[in-house]
């Protein structure tokens, strides 16, 4: 059984001699290459160099094209900002700026970055995709649709259903199409990546997410190709109804617990996947954390439709030789377990002083708005709804940078992202309405005699 063929046997739900590994390489391609993500993201070249040379350094049994949530958006008219350590950010939404659905057309083959990231994914095929498996992946079309009219989409759920369904629906079409495109380049997986899912509730999930997924799952299917949805942030709540909408696997981060989404896979038949820590672990661990990590993942995924994988998008700057460690445990190379030590020693947490009685602070605690969707769009609510307001001292907390992690430990946050003010969790994972944040600034600065 080849690489290939462990991660297709596994994406059936069937048992593997050894679970296979699938580093989610992006951005961090091209860290490995000495070029910017800005570079790597607008060149076929790059693209197929870095994902060839991941694939044999970290030894994968499968791998992504591309990891860019922002090419469908782009393609549709989003305007994108670039940066040199992340995948771009969307900076506009057409939708909330004087277009309208009629306006957006499905993206084809000659539309935005398609033309590039279509022939890095055929030549990818032609050559690592001989026995590793290809993945293709798409952005969902809950984040798609978020990225067209922005956070209004929460508000529109509830005041503008009908509207907000045909906005899923024409999203939907788009999920379609690209997964075509990547299939017919050649790709043995498509990853319905829609990591805004686990900002809503499991009502709203069945409501206006299960019937569109499910269309292009079986779209995917009708082509003789296996389907995952991907899911970032805290979606422990959202599970039971993701598996109800019937994928082939479904692949989670750090912030749910692995044994929690095996047990509720399995009893849909639905493989799985995940979920190295991407930050503590691969960012800032030692060696021996990272074994130790990939070896509690084993552990706890086995070897009946287990995917062994980080929890995300590896970040830019992941040590070589930590996905290095992975590979080792995953291949069952380590001999025996280094004695682990901690990536934070003496890391301070940079908090301010929450007993200052001029200011209220209101701490996001992120993975990165610049590269997380969920992130982005807490910072951009949060900011939102701080407009009017007087003594706000806002910051972001970046858990790729050690501080934030230190910091992130001091205000016992666990999930990401997640909203703090004067030093007490407040919002959790999910992203709240305008009225609730406010609500919780007035409450804030009440207290401090400064409303």
């Amino acid at each position: 059984m080849n690489s290939k063929q462990l991660v297709l046997t596994a994406m059936q739900n069937k048992e593997t001699p050894r679970a296979p590994w699938v580093p989610f390489v992006g951005c961090h391609a091209a860290k490995l290459l000495g070029v910017t993500a800005k570079e790597f993201f607008n060149s076929a070249d790059l693209i197929v160099k870095g994902v060839q040379l991941a694939t044999e350094r970290y030894r994968a049994d499968g791998i992504p094209t591309l990891f860019d949530l922002q090419v469908e958006a782009e393609a549709l008219g989003c305007d994108l900002v670039w940066a040199d350590r992340n995948p771009p950010m969307v900076a506009s939404h057409p939708l909330a700026e004087g277009k309208t659905l009629a306006d957006l057309k499905i993206p084809t083959k000659n539309d935005g970055r398609f033309p590039i990231v279509l022939e890095a994914t055929k030549r990818i095929y032609e050559t690592v995709g001989k026995d590793k498996a290809i993945y293709g992946l798409i952005t969902g079309p809950f984040t798609l649709a978020l990225h067209l009219l922005g956070t209004d989409i929460f508000y529109n759920m509830i005041d503008a259903r009908e509207e907000t369904h045909e906005l899923l629906k024409f999203c939907e079409a788009v999920c379609i199409e690209t997964a075509r495109m990547y299939i017919e380049a050649g790709v043995d997986i498509i990853a319905v990546v829609d990591p805004m899912t686990s900002q809503i509730s499991p009502d709203a999930f069945v409501e206006f997410v299960s019937p569109y997924c499910t269309a292009i799952y079986k779209s995917v299917r009708a082509q003789g190709k296996a389907v995952t949805l991907f899911v970032c942030g805290d979606a422990t709540a959202n599970i039971e109804v993701m598996c109800k909408s019937l994928p082939d696997g479904l692949s989670i981060d750090e912030n749910i617990p692995l044994d929690y989404v095996r047990d509720t896979c399995q009893k849909y038949n639905i493989s799985f996947g995940g979920n190295i820590k991407l930050t503590v672990t691969m960012l800032f661990g030692s060696v021996a954390d990272n074994v130790n990590d990939t070896m509690n993942c084993l552990a706890i995924g086995g070897k009946k439709g287990f995917i062994l994988a980080p929890g995300c998008d590896m970040p830019y700057d992941v040590p070589f030789e930590n996905a290095e460690a992975c590979a080792a445990a995953a291949m069952g190379d380590v001999a025996e377990l280094m004695e682990s030590t901690s990536p934070l020693e003496g890391v301070e947490a940079n908090l301010p002083d929450f007993s200052d009685k001029s200011k209220v602070y209101i701490d996001v605690i992120t993975l990165d708005s610049l590269s997380c969707a969920p992130c982005q769009y807490m910072m951009e609510a949060v900011n939102t709804a701080a407009k009017g307001y007087d003594n706000l001292v806002i910051a972001e907390y970046k858990v790729k940078e050690k501080s934030s992690v230190a910091a992130m430990i001091k205000l016992g946050v666990s999930n990401i992202p997640t909203i703090c003010i004067d030093g007490k969790i407040k919002f959790v994972s999910i992203i709240p309405e305008a009225d609730s944040i406010r609500a919780a600034y007035d409450e804030a600065l009440a207290a401090k005699g400064l409303k």
